[in-house]
């Protein structure tokens, strides 16, 4: 509800804004326009409209199928305008492949945001850093160190906790009869083991210190995910972003966000304070700046910026996975009955009540569906856009340095040419058919991004959804909430960077009999 009302507010303050951004369009357009010293063959796309350029035609509900709309008709490369910033969109494999790969060093930096440069503590962090040396040093120690196997191993008996916690809420609304909130219960987990995994710290699920850092997070989360005018329109300055509020609710968001991470840093400074059962990542983190063991100076804001990366990608990215996932399987029961055979007989086999991570190794159709929910709903459709460095082509079109460059994943996991002719049907047998993995090397399926700037923190994320996700196949059978039918779901998303399902999934459970 709180997202649903956020995306209308920004959307009806938009409306006005292009409005104002129109009218001004007359005074301000010979002012605006620059000499053009190169002229460059750009992707095809719809025409621009001066000074706002083609920003009357976006749209802020699924954007990623609106952008799959004008890859129907432009090609799967395409360019459009936001003010005097060229954009373009990839949607095939292919592409993705020339951008990610063979280009991946001339892509590798961020475009401006003016609320990713804030909420980052100046880029001090992993996703929204530019290619910089430093970053190369922070990434490795990423990979290396925070997100390891090992350490992904290390958090095991958390996530596995928190699972059978949320089984037994489940549990016990099957006992009366009840719906349950899938999406509500899933935030609720991926919050409860990121708090304990980043910081060490167990809150009470209903307690204010939880309620605090829930309110922090979607603040923080709604930021990165909006358009700041004073990005695409520099001669407006900040007056646009002003006048609608956008600069003091993101101040805001950044206060309460700071806060918060500062008094964690202190509390893990406390030389009294209780070490937690295991290493928490923020205590890595105050290692290694103590340490100092990079050529670059490592800074407090690292720590907070890395610190961000973690809490935001961890919560957003397998509660929206799972909620997709059994959203589709409401959808296509035959698939439901499927991958609940296999795990419920191979726990039959092996005397268990509960699937560990462990186990779910031996479940090869129930890996396949995991990776078939992150190709039909990847939860971040459209991956964190790239900025072109240096003039170069990409299938005979000029790219000029300066271009955003977003992938469109969702589309790309569309590609008939890689998929065949039914790519919205929800199959998972298609992963046993053909061995495609989310490492990044598959560039049909990139759910965690590919190359220089893929997320570091793959293995913890999907480590993260399959406990839950298994073990709600293994427990229960569902029925949909409110006499709804399958084909009445509504699919729609909420915008921000990781796509949740705008409407809340609502489920009634029945409990297994073993």
């Amino acid at each position: 509800m709180y997202h649903s009302k956020v995306v209308s507010k920004q959307l009806r303050m938009e409306d006005i804004i292009i409005g104002v951004v129109a009218l001004a369009a007359v005074l301000l357009f010979f002012l605006y326009q620059s000499p053009k010293t190169k002229r460059y063959k750009l992707p095809p796309g719809p025409r621009p409209l001066p000074v706002i350029g083609n920003l009357h035609q976006l749209s802020q509900v699924n954007p990623q199928r609106f952008f799959y709309g004008w890859a129907k008709k432009y090609g799967p490369i395409l360019s459009y305008k936001i003010g005097n910033k060229t954009m373009m969109v990839i949607s095939s494999a292919e592409l993705t492949k020339e951008l990610l790969k063979t280009q991946d060093v001339n892509f590798a930096n961020r475009p401006p945001h003016r609320g990713h440069e804030l909420m980052t503590y100046g880029r001090s962090d992993m996703a929204m850093n530019h290619y910089t040396p430093l970053y190369r040093e922070m990434r490795k120690m990423g990979m290396n160190h925070l997100f390891s196997p090992t350490r992904v191993a290390t958090f095991k008996h958390v996530r596995e906790e928190e699972a059978r916690r949320m089984m037994f809420k489940i549990e016990k609304a099957a006992e009366r009869s009840e719906p349950v909130d899938i999406s509500e219960l899933m935030l609720t987990f991926t919050n409860s083991v990121v708090c304990r995994q980043a910081f060490g710290k167990k809150y009470n699920e209903d307690g204010e210190e939880m309620k605090r850092f829930i309110r922090i997070l979607y603040g923080t989360q709604s930021v990165l995910g909006k358009i700041f005018f004073s990005d695409f329109f520099p001669f407006t300055r900040y007056v646009l972003d002003n006048w609608t509020g956008l600069t003091k609710y993101m101040m805001d968001c950044f206060e309460r966000q700071d806060t918060y991470i500062q008094e964690i840093i202190d509390e893990t400074l406390d030389p009294n304070k209780v070490k937690p059962e295991t290493e928490s990542m923020i205590d890595l983190l105050m290692e290694v700046y103590k340490e100092q063991p990079f050529a670059s100076k490592f800074t407090i804001g690292n720590v907070k910026g890395v610190i961000l990366n973690i809490v935001v990608a961890g919560t957003d990215t397998a509660a929206a996975a799972v909620v997709w996932g059994m959203t589709y399987l409401m959808k296509y029961p035959q698939v439901m009955k499927k991958a609940q055979a296999e795990v419920r007989e191979y726990a039959k086999e092996k005397d268990l009540t509960f699937i560990t991570e462990d186990d779910v190794k031996n479940l090869p159709y129930f890996r396949a569906l995991v990776k078939e929910t992150l190709r039909i709903e990847p939860v971040i459709p459209l991956l964190i856009p790239r900025c072109c460095i240096q003039d170069t082509k990409i299938a005979g079109y000029d790219v000029p340095a300066g271009t955003t460059v977003n992938v469109n994943a969702w589309a790309v996991s569309r590609d008939e040419k890689e998929w065949g002719p039914n790519p919205d049907e929800f199959r998972p047998e298609r992963f046993l058919e053909k061995d495609v993995d989310f490492k990044g090397t598959d560039y049909e399926f990139i759910p965690f991004g590919s190359g220089r700037r893929m997320c570091p923190g793959m293995r913890l994320g999907a480590a993260m959804i399959e406990v839950p996700y298994a073990n709600l196949l293994l427990n229960f059978d569902f029925k949909l909430a409110d006499g709804l039918k399958p084909e009445e779901i509504n699919m729609d998303v909420m915008t921000g960077l990781a796509m949740h399902k705008a409407v809340h999934l609502r489920l009634v459970p029945e409990k297994v009999r073993k």
